[in-house]
């Protein structure tokens, strides 16, 4: 099983990297694979007689149990905090949040900064 996934991933990355030179294309067929999974799903809803009222529920419940429906609404932000095992923007303090914000702050002053030296460097 390692091997299979191992093979789709490495074919993954040899896709996108070579359609991320082509991006209407790479746009194109990313629409045409969401329409055709989303028809896919549901033609098998109406096959199994599922009503909407229960597929609402259904992919409302899924959502929520995988996190996407937070992440979707609210950003990708909740779940790469969620990876680093911060605090959500509600539970902080004002102290964290403005200790962050300082942070983020005194950071692109220095990008700022190396972005000017390299630029005297290149004349």
């Amino acid at each position: 099983m390692n091997r299979v996934a191992n093979f789709f991933d490495k074919f993954e990355d040899r896709i996108r990297g070579f359609l991320s030179h082509y991006p209407i294309l790479y746009a194109f067929i990313a629409g045409v694979a969401i329409v055709s999974f989303w028809r896919g799903v549901w033609e098998v809803s109406d096959i199994l007689g599922i009503s909407p009222q229960m597929s609402l529920l259904f992919g409302f419940l899924i959502m929520v149990g995988i996190g996407i429906q937070v992440t979707e609404f609210l950003g990708s932000r909740i779940l790469v905090s969620g990876l680093k095992g911060e605090k959500k923007l509600e539970e902080k303090t004002l102290k964290e949040i403005e200790d962050e914000d300082r942070f983020l702050h005194d950071l692109k002053k220095e990008v700022d900064h190396i972005e000017k030296m390299m630029e005297t460097r290149e004349k």
